[in-house]
């Protein structure tokens, strides 16, 4: 019997270990689970994907890429806005609406500890935000600064279940993009002290 010709087979594989990581987290993804999500032989998959890592590897750039075109759309979306609140409305949309994926997100982004395989692809998606805020900012190191705020915020947020407050992370932003504050004078007594 003749092989059938399927060219989008790596493709839907990939589509489907997204699927099963989103349902059952990433102790689900198996090459099992994702060859009958992706309605294949289980030969396709480990054809495609040599070890679960891999497979692992290709739902974290597929949601990678998906990140950095929500943000982009979003902070195009918002253009008319200054930046910080551009900003702000996006950690309020990561929170609400997008909060099933950004959690899923932030779990593939920290397998990377425990699989060193996925590190450069948690370091693209970060150089990759950078990217997309550079406009906003004077310099490439500000943008990574910024891109810090952003990230520590969405973490912090996320596990602690602390309620978000909008305005206060524009004012978090604002401070960000506006730079260092001046630096005081060391050694001087605070107004006032005569000592």
């Amino acid at each position: 019997m003749a092989r059938r010709y399927d060219p989008d087979r790596r493709q839907r594989i990939v589509d489907a270990a997204v699927r099963v990581v989103t349902e059952h987290g990433i102790a689900g993804l198996t090459h099992r689970a994702v060859a009958a999500e992706a309605d294949v032989p289980l030969g396709s998959t480990t054809y495609h994907f040599a070890g679960r890592d891999e497979l692992l590897a290709a739902a974290l750039e597929r949601m990678n890429d998906a990140w950095l075109a929500d943000l982009a759309e979003r902070l195009a979306q918002h253009s008319d806005l200054p930046p910080a609140e551009r900003l702000a409305r996006y950690v309020a949309h990561s929170l609400g609406p997008g909060r099933a994926e950004t959690e899923l997100c932030y779990e593939l982004y920290f397998a990377g500890l425990r699989h060193p395989t996925l590190r450069p692809l948690s370091s693209r998606v970060l150089a990759g935000v950078a990217e997309l805020l550079r406009p906003l900012v004077p310099d490439p190191v500000a943008a990574r600064l910024l891109t810090a705020a952003l990230d520590g915020l969405l973490i912090q947020l996320l596990l602690s279940g602390d309620a978000y407050d909008e305005r206060a992370a524009v004012t978090l932003f604002e401070r960000v993009l506006a730079g260092p504050l001046p630096a005081t004078r060391t050694g001087s007594s605070p107004a006032g002290d005569t000592r």
